[in-house]
């Protein structure tokens, strides 16, 4: 763990290795976030961070969504991803389970063009799958910035694992 005063200190590569995956395959989020320092909480980090991809054109922020993994998927995904889902025990899912999941993720993917993206934190596979049949339903756009309101709670998470307050 690190303080907000070492994270100020902090090297151009100290900070990037230390933001690595808070927010998915997408170290263009930390470079900028950089420049901004000192901060003077976590918070503050975090806001910036937010700040930066609110103000990002839609293109970058579909490709912040698309950088994701999809849940209980097989695939190449982030140390954090990968202990995120596995406590959530997505890791683990039955052949049923695993089929259940790579339809739900199919029809969602073909609906949003992103695969779908949820704070599982403290979640179990059963809430998490409610949610996905629940969020199927949203609009486009409604769905579009739930998505990204996710990936800031992700952030948020994943930065509190990594800085004391």
């Amino acid at each position: 763990m690190y303080t907000i005063d070492q994270i100020n200190k902090t090297s151009h590569e100290e900070f990037m290795s230390i933001t690595e995956g808070v927010f998915e395959h997408s170290p263009w989020i930390s470079e900028k976030a950089e420049a901004a320092k000192p901060f003077a909480t976590l918070q503050q980090l975090h806001a910036e961070m937010v700040r930066i991809v609110e103000n990002a054109t839609l293109e970058e922020k579909l490709s912040l969504l698309k950088a994701h993994p999809n849940l209980g998927g097989r695939v190449d995904m982030t140390v954090q991803s990968k202990w995120e889902q596995t406590g959530a025990g997505l890791q683990n899912l039955n052949p049923e389970e695993n089929q259940k999941f790579i339809h739900l993720n199919q029809q969602y993917m073909e609906k949003f063009g992103y695969p779908f993206i949820l704070a599982v934190r403290g979640k179990n596979k059963d809430e998490i799958y409610q949610s996905m049949e629940t969020r199927i339903h949203n609009s486009k756009e409604m769905e579009f910035n739930r998505a990204l309101s996710e990936v800031y709670q992700i952030a948020l998470l994943r930065l509190e694992t990594k800085i004391c307050q």
